[in-house]
């Protein structure tokens, strides 16, 4: 190729060239991630934007613990809006249990068949394969601290779950909780990676280890 045939090329801007490699090294991440590494808490990092807090481990711990111990053996368990249980739950289980991650965040679609995209504006548009009543608990936690946003995930939860939920928000949820869920306040305190505004505790509607101190 000549120099005046170089010359007509397009050129990208530094800004743009910067742009683009970032891009493919952020798809490169996700590509290369395989084995544990992908099921580490915070190898996907939050996105304040879609208000995205990641548990602390000792308190995914603690919840994907609770979900095993509610599900039963061979159970299956559902993780809406909560990676960091689904996470932890893979981290320790590999095999034993059938676990779904439904999340609005296509990153986690590094999960697999295990990921199901959700909107919670839109409670129940899921994919066939997802039957109704077909989980023995459901982890939720809710993106915002709204009654819209809890009422319609409210709508998600009933449809999946057997019947245990395990419902994580704001402490001033209370009411709404125990008015649309049926759900009560536990002892356990949730934990997050972040320090945020908004004191977080958990609910549920059947017999807890939760709400037991250890």
């Amino acid at each position: 190729m000549s120099n005046s045939e170089d010359e007509d090329l397009p050129q990208l801007s530094a800004h743009a060239l910067a742009a683009l490699q970032e891009f493919y090294a952020e798809q490169k991440q996700y590509t290369d991630l395989g084995g544990d590494d992908k099921y580490n808490i915070g190898i996907i990092e939050e996105n304040w934007q879609l208000s995205q807090f990641w548990y602390t481990p000792e308190t995914a711990l603690r919840l994907a613990e609770e979900a095993v111990a509610a599900a039963g053996e061979g159970g299956r368990i559902a993780c809406v809006s909560a990676p960091s249980v689904y996470q932890k739950l893979r981290e320790l289980h590999r095999e034993d249990f059938s676990i779904c991650i439904f999340e609005y965040d296509h990153r986690f679609a590094i999960y697999g068949e295990e990921f199901i995209f959700y909107d919670y504006n839109n409670p129940v548009d899921l994919p066939e394969k997802i039957a109704a009543h077909s989980f023995d608990i459901v982890i939720a936690d809710p993106p915002y601290l709204s009654e819209e946003c809890l009422r319609k995930t409210s709508e998600t939860i009933k449809y999946l779950t057997r019947g245990k939920i395990l419902l994580c928000t704001g402490a001033v949820m209370e009411e709404e909780a125990a008015e649309l869920l049926g759900v009560k306040m536990c002892k356990f305190i949730p934990k997050h990676t972040r320090t945020l505004g908004n004191e977080f505790r958990c609910y549920v509607n059947y017999d807890s280890g939760l709400d037991r101190e250890l």
